[in-house]
């Protein structure tokens, strides 16, 4: 049997995805997959083989539960007392698209290749997005 490796080569498609009533989570590790290449064929874990992924609508994402009120996104600076936490009522009233970018980002493999794949994930709180030069498809997820 022969087994196929991608290739740094290997053409990347460009990928939309619309956020609105979508469940974080869910949707996250669906993305996740997606910049990973897990959906192609040729899938190989130790090289950066995925596609680039738009998702516009980051503010209109759902949570389940209470997870508006009692979900906390931790940040530390490092220093003595530095610890600072946000909802994520307030972390979508500030900075929607961070919602989506920190689960994501919990779902790639940790090091170099891990930040590699998240460079290719661009989130946008809006409708608007600046890649309509790159053509990219709608990208339907499993719900």
């Amino acid at each position: 049997m022969k087994t196929d490796f991608a290739k740094q080569g290997d053409p990347r498609e460009w990928y939309v995805i619309d956020a609105e009533g979508q469940v974080l989570g869910r949707l996250a590790s669906q993305i996740a997959n997606v910049l990973r290449g897990k959906n192609k064929p040729t899938f190989t874990p130790h090289l950066d083989a995925g596609d680039f992924v738009v998702v516009i609508n980051a503010e209109k994402i759902g949570l389940t539960g209470k997870k508006e009120d009692q979900k906390i996104y931790w940040r530390y600076s490092g220093f003595y007392g530095g610890e600072k936490g946000v909802t994520a009522r307030n972390m979508r009233a500030q900075h929607p698209e961070r919602m989506l970018q920190i689960a994501v980002q919990g779902m790639l493999p940790k090091g170099p290749l891990g930040r590699q794949q998240l460079k290719k994930l661009k989130v946008y709180a809006g409708t608007e997005h600046p890649h309509k030069a790159q053509q990219p498809k709608p990208l339907t997820l499993a719900t």
